[in-house]
Parts: structure tokens; sequence; C-alpha cells
């Protein structure tokens, strides 16, 4: 992995959910991150100090992070001086983005010409098997969502933490270029090819002890147009033993898609659980994660009340309250 500490590149975000890889990293990692670059016109604020490369080289910054997650994943022209000039200052680059630092010729020239190194995190690494199905020994837990950018990788990350809290054996499996930067290992896994998506989720949860559970991060959404076959791919390879279904609840359509609105959480519990039992029919739905980011303490309150009511099961907002209950729903 590349070295700490990181500056934070946001470039021209147009709202802090385009920034959520910066913002995943400074949450669950901050002792590692030194500050954040903004371009003009970016919309998206970390609460953190501003640098300039200058700035970051006196700080002792090693690694510049693309931290910003656009539509389509695309390296955009107008970043290329500031990555040039922290190249040429002596830091190293990392991306999580689908268009790769590597495939830039004039960024691959400025690494080379400086002795610096390219980080391309969305790249998958090992041979992948085709998914077989068996049952494996220890215990998953999957986050599934309504929509993308919901929650699930917050929500696996909280329940590790305390689950390691309490003693109990528990490892994160990252599988999103985010969940790969905090953790330092996982799977990219909207990067490997289709027929292989299922057998490396199953890779990367592995047989273990009866009483170790792997934390899946979740990806996309069932529901989603452009994102479902990931997510699919998470449901049958990772093989859960409980669903945490994950929810935003200000959202007016789904992310990317004006015309498709958000299926409600009785639609996401029944179809997941469905899916899920194919590959394991012991699955339970154990708890609900909601997103209250947008909402005020009060308004969050009624509504995590008024939906554990409804739904019958443990719903909580893991990163505003703590994930105790989800853990206990667990265990």
């Amino acid at each position: 992995m590349f070295e700490a500490p990181y500056l934070l590149f946001l470039g021209e975000a147009p709202d802090g959910l385009t920034a959520k890889m910066a913002q995943g990293i400074y949450d669950w990692r901050p002792e590692s991150v030194a500050g954040q670059f903004r371009m003009e016109g970016c919309k998206a604020d970390l609460g953190i100090k501003d640098l300039t490369i200058k700035d970051a080289v006196a700080a002792g910054v090693k690694t510049l992070v693309v931290g910003v997650v656009n539509r389509g994943g695309i390296i955009s022209e107008s970043w290329k001086s500031v990555l040039i000039e922290a190249l040429e200052a002596g830091m190293d680059i990392a991306c999580g983005l689908h268009n790769l630092l590597r495939d830039e010729p004039d960024l691959a020239k400025a690494a080379a010409d400086n002795g610096r190194t390219l980080y391309d995190v969305r790249i998958p690494t090992v041979k992948y098997p085709v998914a077989n199905g068996k049952k494996r020994t220890g215990k998953r837990c999957l986050a599934v969502g309504t929509d993308c950018s919901v929650g699930k990788m917050y929500t696996a990350l909280a329940m590790d933490r305390e689950m390691k809290k309490r003693g109990l054996r528990s490892t994160f499996r990252a599988t999103g270029q985010t969940g790969i930067l905090i953790e330092g290992s996982g799977v990219p896994l909207d990067a490997v090819v289709a027929d292989f998506m299922a057998g490396a989720v199953e890779w990367l949860t592995p047989d273990n002890d009866a009483d170790h559970w792997d934390m899946i991060e979740g990806q996309g959404s069932l529901f989603h147009a452009s994102y479902s076959g990931v997510t699919m791919a998470l449901v049958h390879g990772g093989q859960p033993d409980a669903l945490i279904l994950c929810h935003e609840p200000t959202r007016k359509h789904m992310r990317g898609l004006p015309d498709y609105q958000q299926p409600s959480l009785e639609d996401l519990r029944d179809v997941a659980l469905r899916l899920a039992q194919v590959v394991n029919p012991a699955c339970k739905v154990a708890a609900i994660s909601i997103n209250t980011q947008h909402m005020d303490e009060a308004s969050a309150l009624k509504y995590l009340e008024e939906v554990e009511k409804r739904m019958g099961i443990p719903t909580v907002d893991p990163f505003r309250q703590g994930a105790a209950r989800l853990v206990e729903a667990l265990v």
C-alpha cells in the first residue's frame, strides 16, 4: 500500500456525495490525513485544512489520493496540472477510478520522470475462480441497500469496529475502492469480469471458524438499473447468514436515475432475502441501518422509531448512534 500521510484531492466535486471516497478515508482513517485539496468551484468540504501542493510537501504528505467518485470514473483533464504538480513535488498518487492513472500518458511520464509511483486500486490482482456455491464455515453479514451510496460500507465498518470492541471475531471485507483504501486489502468487485464476480466474493470470504463473522461491504443496489449486477454477485458469492438493510430516506430518486424511485424497505427485505436464500436457506434479515445525515436529531429519532415499529427489527443510524444494536441482532 501507499504511504501516509495523505492529501485528499476533491477536484471540482459538485457535492459531498461525489467526494464520498475522500470522506470515507477521513472518517475511518483520520490519523492518515494531512488535509484536502479543492479546485475552484468545488462544493465538497471535509471540514479539514485546505492545503496547496507546496503546503502538503511542507506537511510531509507522501501520497495524493484522488477522493472523487464521479459518474463513469473519469480522470478529468482539468485535474492533470494538479496531479502532475504533485508528482513533480515528490508525491505518489493513488486512485480508485475506472479510468486508470497508468493509462494517462502525461501522468505516466511525469511519474517516471520524477521516480514516483501511480497506484491504481481498481485493478484485480488475483485470478478469481468461478463461484461454486458450496457452503462455507464461519458466518457472513452483508449490507444491502435501497440505492447506491446509502451507507453500506459505513454500516459494515461500524459493525466490525463494534464486534472487535466487544472482543468478538470479525473481519471487514472490502469490495470497493474506498473500502480497499481504508482496509488496505480487498476485491475491486466492479472491475472483475462478470463471470468471476461471485467467485471473487467467495475467495474474499473463505472458510473460517464457527464464531467468526465477515462484515462484507455492500455495493450498488438490486433495484438500481445501472449497478444491480455487482450487488447480485455479493448476495450469491457472499452466501450471507444475515442481511442488514440500508436506506437514505431523504432521496428524491435513485442516485443518477431521476426517472426511478427508491424501493420500500419492505421490497428490499423481500427481494434480497429471497435471493440470498438461494445459496443460504438459513439467511435472515437481522436489522436496518438508516443514513440520517441530512436529518436533524429529533426528525432522525422519530423516523428510526417509526421504521423499527413498522418493520419489527432493530433500526439505527450506526454512524450517529453506534452499531451496538446491529451487532446484538447478530450475536
